[in-house]
């Protein structure tokens, strides 16, 4: 990682003699999470354009700081762009938030960010918070390659039918869900990757009630069941990925050890997905398959299953 150093005033001229567009983290939470640097710029710019711009207005006015506000969310970006681009082509510096945390996350702005840089007008960061990558830093799972995949889809066939395309995912997966769905995304997922699966549930980060809750999909989704708290707030997802390497023999010969020491197919299931990280219905039909071979091809019948 390159050291860190003093950074340029933020009024550094640039080549075209425009202003600069500043895309701008603000806090999540915590107001003590706003740098010094981000300060500065929003101190300096003569605009701000924000998502929600009372939202924003009240930030400002914790910090004592003032700057004219421009909405811009998703049904009036394209309509400000043209704006947005003469205030920076007359050398005007504007600074681009969300409601919280790092813009274009889920958040509107990736349009106006490509149509200035495409007008050859600087284009640059100010980091800071953000939900997804502190979510990530507390679950524990290996963080060196991720998926984010914002927002799940409102409706449950949608929303099961994207949780099935990251089941099988090696990195670790991050994703946002709304608290009122929370319990029923959470079931999906059972019955999609398995209950033992290791998740994370990060809850209302760097505010008062923060809560991180991590353990099995199942443990998990009771501990949300039977605690209305944690339907409540802003909620970040972080599964773990599933295991790839020698992950198919190893499940293999665990269910075959399993099944000839007398374990019933469903509990040999149950166990080879927690050593695995397999998906248990899938470890399930190949438990039948290997107590079929080990029986000499007659039927195998699991002892606990009904019917």
């Amino acid at each position: 990682m390159d050291k860190p150093s003093e950074y340029p005033a933020p009024v550094a001229p640039v080549s075209n003699g425009g202003g600069a567009l500043w895309v701008v983290a603000t806090p999540i939470g915590n107001l003590g999470d706003l740098s010094r640097r981000a300060a500065e710029i929003l101190r300096h710019v003569e605009w701000v354009a924000a998502e929600d711009t009372r939202r924003t207005g009240r930030l400002l006015e914790q910090y004592g700081l003032r700057a004219r506000l421009l909405s811009l969310h998703e049904h009036n970006e394209a309509s400000r762009i043209p704006r947005l681009l003469r205030l920076l082509a007359a050398g005007r510096d504007v600074a681009l938030v969300s409601d919280a945390g790092t813009p274009l996350l889920s958040d509107p702005g990736a349009r106006l960010v490509a149509a200035a840089a495409d007008a050859g007008e600087r284009v640059s960061p100010v980091p800071g918070p953000c939900s997804v990558t502190a979510a990530l830093s507390v679950a524990g799972f290996g963080a060196d390659r991720f998926v984010f995949d914002g927002f799940l889809p409102a409706r449950d066939t949608a929303r099961r039918s994207r949780l099935e395309a990251l089941a099988e995912e090696p990195r670790t997966v991050a994703f946002f869900e709304a608290p009122h769905r929370i319990a029923a995304c959470l079931r999906d997922l059972v019955e999609v990757c398995g209950g033992e699966r290791p998740v994370v549930l990060a809850r209302e980060l760097t505010k008062v009630h923060e809560t991180v809750l991590r353990g099995s999909l199942e443990e998990v989704l009771r501990r949300v069941e039977v605690d209305g708290n944690q339907q409540r707030g802003e909620i970040v997802v972080v599964l773990e990925g599933v295991p790839q390497r020698g992950a198919a023999v190893d499940a293999d010969s665990t269910l075959r050890a399993l099944l000839l020491e007398g374990v019933a197919v469903k509990q040999a299931a149950r166990v080879a997905a927690r050593l695995t990280g397999g998906r248990r219905n899938a470890l399930y039909q190949r438990a039948l398959e290997l107590a079929e071979s080990q029986t000499g091809g007659a039927k195998s019948v699991d002892p606990k299953r009904k019917g």
